[in-house]
């Protein structure tokens, strides 16, 4: 038997996942794990395939987790299959044999400790704690299971599997990313769950192409037909097109697609191009006629097409079909490398790390530190290549070798690569599909009758008692952004001081700061610059707010700033006011109409002092003092909630519940 290559094996493998989450019949996920077996291979996954095929014997299937835990004992998910099965088997035996059965550490059930027992407890026992790779990729479970709900309205589901796939996507850049600069340090600290970087990088591969394996199968063989049954939407290859389409498509690549195509060869002459992360690309194999040379290329599917090309339907009857534009353009791919012969054509996508830090305390210009980060970034390296099932293997090993991987990075996509397309196909114009839609109310005591002329001033209102508002039940427009554009037109309002981590395009906030600096108000905005993903975007704002008269800092050393504050100082009767708005969520106009945050509008004087303390402490070298009210992290805050617990500790001491 001729050995399998680290391709092959990889391919057989994903082929055994998608068999399996596609119910497939189990002779085949048989045969293909057999034929790994019987390729010497030593890999856990293997076995623990083999054990998720329902039809095979449970004393079987155990026998094959333990197989599978001989080989990698911090095997999770393993362990948690093992942890479901034996009760199982338990239950299925006669209560006479009742065996002792070991079960692995990380699954073992932990006895609750008794208060009196709790001072014994060995804090630094790493089996107290949950990984916190892991424990994120969790997270990231919950928001998938939202896409198996079945009582949720399907085009929700579907955005539901665009949201898992981007918060993947966040995942590898950032947490993987971070895991192979330890890694390439040579970082030996074991985290509080006892586990080096290179423990953690095997565990979060392992986890992560389970989460895109299920994502794809969800997509394509329940979600895809569910959309086209509800909708007669045909998401279709090209393949699938009548002839009279494809036609039609022929003329339209030839206008509006291939005048922006750049096929980038690979040779002496024309070094490997440079390829952005999280962009999609077609690798290209080709050879000139009577010439067994094999050449490759790139090119890059332009970031600035949609995704989707829309077919609307000729007759009545006939499907709307929705075609990949990357399909398009490999049906047409010969146009770009005339008197060549095209030999194969796959889709890739590569994933770069975005943990890239530099030392803030050596810095001269947090600005220019952040900007020379995000350069570096687009640069980093790669950690992650995404690649068609079906690509050739030596078309695997030139991607290999031009983006030095490991065969452990490259990940085998069956079907669509990148489902964060999906978010359009969420959006299509199906409103019986999707959530109800809702209108935040305005509090009503911010309402005005009709027969008024104009509005009543936020700050008489505000003045008459503090108000908590819930977003996004609760109008955003109507409560923050009313009143910093109040202030921003207020003659008697003299200083803004607000703080900025996210906020969305063309923000009207910042439009009210413009307006008011430009008014001649004192504004100050810290804008954070390190906001994750969003750093490109605060560089812009944190420049033209300068270019508009704001003064602007970015944050302490060290340190993110996560506080959603605005100072509002008011001249009312010769004295001077503060108004605060106080939140959890960011001033971000759009998204408040998504998330579930809380706000505080109020001129408590008490609670105004604290907050010009603490711009006092942001913007200047203030030393940070202890405030009446305000809960303020690192320093103060964490000492509050333990006091706070121990006090309650003490009521049910005295009291009981």
């Amino acid at each position: 038997m001729t050995p399998l290559s680290a391709v092959d094996e990889a391919r057989l493998l994903a082929q055994a996942r998608a068999d399996l989450l596609d119910g497939q019949p189990p002779t085949a996920v048989r045969q293909a794990l057999h034929t790994l077996l019987q390729n010497g291979s030593d890999n856990p996954e293997i076995w623990y395939l083999a054990a998720q095929i329902e039809e095979t014997p449970l004393p079987e299937r155990i026998r094959f987790l333990e197989k599978a835990l001989d080989l990698d004992s911090n095997y999770e998910s393993a362990q948690r299959l093992l942890a479901q099965l034996l009760p199982e088997k338990l239950a299925s035996e006669p209560p006479t044999q009742n065996p002792s059965l070991s079960l692995p550490v990380a699954v073992r059930p932990r006895p609750a400790a008794e208060l009196a027992e709790l001072d014994e407890i060995d804090l630094d026992d790493p089996a107290l704690y949950f990984n916190i790779e892991l424990g994120w990729l969790d997270f990231n479970w919950r928001v998938f299971f939202q896409a198996l709900d079945e009582r949720l309205p399907l085009l929700e589901r579907i955005r539901f599997v665009a949201i898992t796939a981007s918060n993947l996507d966040e995942f590898i850049q950032k947490r993987v990313g971070g895991l192979k600069r330890q890694q390439a340090a040579q970082v030996r600290t074991l985290t509080a769950d006892g586990r080096t970087p290179e423990s953690q990088i095997d565990l979060v591969r392992e986890a992560a192409r389970q989460m895109q394996t299920q994502m794809t199968a969800q997509w394509q063989t329940v979600l895809r037909p569910a959309l086209y049954q509800a909708t007669k939407v045909l998401v279709c290859t090209y393949d699938q097109l009548p002839a009279t389409r494809r036609e039609a498509l022929r003329t339209y690549f030839h206008k509006q697609i291939y005048p922006i195509l750049t096929p980038l060869a690979d040779d002496p002459a024309r070094p490997f191009p440079f390829i952005s992360s999280l962009s999609l690309s077609l690798a290209v194999t080709l050879r000139a006629p009577g010439d067994s040379t094999l050449y490759f290329a790139r090119v890059k599917v332009p970031s600035n097409l949609s995704r989707w090309i829309h077919i609307e339907p000729q007759n009545e009857g006939d499907d709307y079909l929705l075609l990949p534009v990357e399909q398009l353009i490999t049906a047409h791919l010969g146009a770009l490398f005339p008197g060549m012969e095209l030999l194969s054509v796959h889709p890739f996508r590569v994933t770069r790390n975005a943990d890239v830090r530099r030392d803030e305390e050596e810095a001269d210009d947090l600005l220019e530190l952040i900007s020379d980060e995000l350069r570096e970034r687009r640069f980093a390296s790669v950690v992650r290549l995404e690649v068609d099932q079906h690509m050739p293997e030596h078309v695997i090993d030139w991607l290999r070798m031009r983006l030095d991987l490991d065969m452990e990075d490259i990940y085998f996509v069956t079907g669509l690569l990148d489902l964060t397309a999906l978010f359009p196909v969420a959006d299509l114009e199906y409103p019986e599909l999707k959530y109800a839609s809702w209108t935040a109310r305005t509090p009503a005591v911010l309402r005005y009758p009709g027969t008024m002329k104009e509005a009543p001033s936020i700050f008489s209102i505000i003045r008459q008692g503090d108000l908590l508002v819930h977003h996004p039940y609760e109008s955003f427009d109507a409560t923050v952004l009313r009143l910093v554009q109040e202030a921003a037109r207020d003659a008697n309002v003299l200083a803004i001081k607000q703080t900025l981590y996210r906020t969305s395009a063309n923000s009207p906030i910042v439009q009210a700061l413009v307006q008011a600096a430009q008014a001649g108000k004192q504004v100050a905005v810290l804008v954070e610059l390190r906001a994750r993903f969003d750093e490109e975007n605060n560089i812009g704002w944190a420049r033209m707010l300068e270019r508009a008269g704001v003064h602007v800092t970015y944050g302490l050393v060290g340190l993110k700033t996560h506080t959603k504050v605005t100072l509002i100082v008011r001249q009312e009767r010769g004295d001077l006011r503060s108004y605060c708005h106080i939140g959890t969520g960011n001033y971000n106009a759009k998204t408040a109409r998504l998330y579930t945050d809380l706000g505080l509008l109020t001129c408590d004087p008490v609670l105004g002092q604290d907050v010009v303390r603490l711009f006092h402490y942001l913007t200047g070298y203030a030393q940070e003092q202890a405030y009446e009210q305000a809960l303020v992290a690192p320093k103060y805050m964490f000492k509050k909630f333990v006091a706070l617990i121990r006090r309650e500790v003490a009521h049910q001491e005295a009291f009981g519940n």
